[in-house]
């Protein structure tokens, strides 16, 4: 069995350690704030698209009821003029 030297940690190596891990935490909460800023990017445009999207099914909507509509209403004056 191999017996691992142990290394002793100086005051300057903990220091170096700390900044290390400083600089880490620090370029994570950039990446994290970038990636916030794209995330609320793709939002608002996923947002503009289903506000188009409600849109034309309305429209679609309002055009079909104005078709039915339009139907029944020639087939009641059909009938009635028939009488």
């Amino acid at each position: 069995m191999a017996v691992m030297a142990r290394e002793s940690w100086t005051d300057e190596r903990l220091d170096d350690l700390n900044h290390r891990v400083d600089e880490g935490f620090r370029d994570m909460r950039e990446e994290f704030r970038a990636l916030r800023g794209g995330m609320r990017t793709e939002s608002q445009a996923l947002r503009a698209e289903i506000g188009a999207m409600h849109r034309s099914m309305n429209q679609i909507a309002f055009a079909a009821f104005g078709a039915m509509l339009v139907g029944f209403l020639g087939t009641i004056t059909a009938i009635v003029t028939q009488l």
